[in-house]
């Protein structure tokens, strides 16, 4: 994909079985599809068949139905609120790195997983999954294992075979569904109203449209897209950025500084005001390895794009992994440089030179959310640790419908 929008410009055209796909590589395309005529496009053939773990939730639902659904679920994720979260995130952040031991080796990334997934679960459903953390990162794994081969042509077909993949996705899917029902079924059985995510969309009403609430479907689907898909992707950008701090020693130096400039008690929700260069830091991991990697859409209607006549059904796919690695938009694409993101250098670029989490109004409904998670947690861990890499070539980039490292994230703990 790289090479050819090297090759051949802003759109590439190509064909996989009969889906005629385009993809289109500059900010004003990309804007165009997102924002300025987002109604001309539905969601792209790999979410509807994520539909198969995430049902109809924020991710996939499409048209009034998803306005209505994100209206529900739209004040958990109010900035008040999510300043609140944040003591939560500190909370869980001290206890991964109380349990690290200097010296030792371990999988950072599925240290990252375990950690985000108990923030969400902790803080948007108050539940408790330490426990079966294990468990469910094994059947996220599987589930989006399953995904690449879900997404090719007749494999609606396939799913009808006995086959093992199918086996193995079913059972990760009811493994899935087995917590995410049982904290439903908790909180059903209380009535409480805890403030939270999950009280939000069971005692939910649509002042604005037909005035209904959520069935246990539709909660369990929203459920299961912030669940999954919260977690998943912050922990991806977690992982990208311990790996690149520990492979420019002169950045990591400044970023301690700051972290040490809070003093030695935990970081709150306040110090995010004070911690611009982590924030920096992180932007940029995410620029170079983005988490979610490419965005893909379907034409309702034939349109104009770029001189070119881009016929109904066809796919139009924008990926964050090749537009952020444009060196007209970001020169010397492949350097890990935060300084990029100081407020006059990023407001010099176009809008959608950069968008790690989509843009329009299917923005990520979780972005704050996400920010001060990977800002906390880094800076919590960043006190007591550094990670060293101790592979001996660069980690493998394994692109499903989130960009992880492939086969783990091996580092070494030291105290500092």
């Amino acid at each position: 994909m790289i090479e050819s929008a090297k090759k051949y410009g802003d759109i590439v055209f190509f064909k996989v079985g009969n889906e005629r796909i385009y993809l289109f590589n500059h900010p004003d395309l990309i804007r165009d599809v997102l924002v300025t005529n987002q109604k001309n496009f539905t969601k792209s053939r790999a979410l509807v068949r994520a539909k198969r773990v995430l049902g109809e939730g924020l991710l996939t639902s499409e048209g009034e139905f998803h306005l209505r659904q994100r209206r529900l679920a739209q004040p958990a994720f109010h900035r008040d609120r999510i300043s609140a979260y944040g003591r939560s995130m500190v909370e869980y952040a001290d206890r991964t790195r109380s349990r690290w031991t200097d010296g030792r080796s371990l999988d950072v990334h599925d240290e990252m997983m375990r950690l985000t997934l108990a923030i969400v679960a902790k803080t948007l459903f108050s539940a408790d999954v330490e426990k079966e953390a294990a468990e469910i990162g094994e059947a996220l794994t599987t589930a989006f294992g399953a995904f690449n081969i879900g997404i090719l042509p007749f494999s609606e077909l396939l799913e009808k075979l006995p086959l093992p993949y199918i086996k193995r996705f079913e059972a990760a899917r009811a493994r899935l569904d087995a917590t995410i029902y049982r904290i439903i079924d908790e909180r059903r059985a209380t009535g409480e109203d805890r403030g939270d995510l999950l009280s939000m969309l069971l005692l939910a009403q649509d002042t604005e449209g037909d005035g209904g609430g959520m069935t246990d479907t539709q909660v369990r689907d929203e459920a299961m897209t912030i669940f999954l898909a919260g977690h998943e992707t912050t922990a991806n950008a977690l992982s990208w950025t311990w790996y690149l701090l520990s492979q420019h020693p002169e950045i990591e130096a400044r970023f301690h500084r700051e972290v040490d400039a809070l003093g030695r008690s935990l970081p709150r929700p306040d110090d995010l005001a004070n911690l611009p260069y982590t924030r920096m830091i992180l932007a940029e991991s995410m620029r170079l390895y983005p988490p979610a990697w490419a965005v893909g859409r379907r034409a309702i209607n034939d349109f104009e794009a770029g001189g070119y006549h881009i016929p109904a059904r066809s796919m139009v796919l924008m990926s964050q992994y090749i537009t952020h690695r444009d060196p007209r938009f970001h020169p010397e694409p492949e350097r890990f440089d935060p300084e990029r993101w100081l407020p006059e250098v990023a407001a010099a670029r176009p809008r959608f030179s950069y968008f790690p989490f989509g843009g329009g109004t299917r923005i990520c409904i979780g972005e704050q959310f996400a920010w001060m998670e990977g800002i906390l947690i880094l800076a919590t861990i960043a006190q007591k640790w550094k990670l060293r890499y101790v592979g001996s070539a660069p980690p493998a980039i394994e692109p499903r419908i989130t960009l992880r490292p492939g086969g783990g994230l091996r580092m070494r703990i030291e105290g500092r």
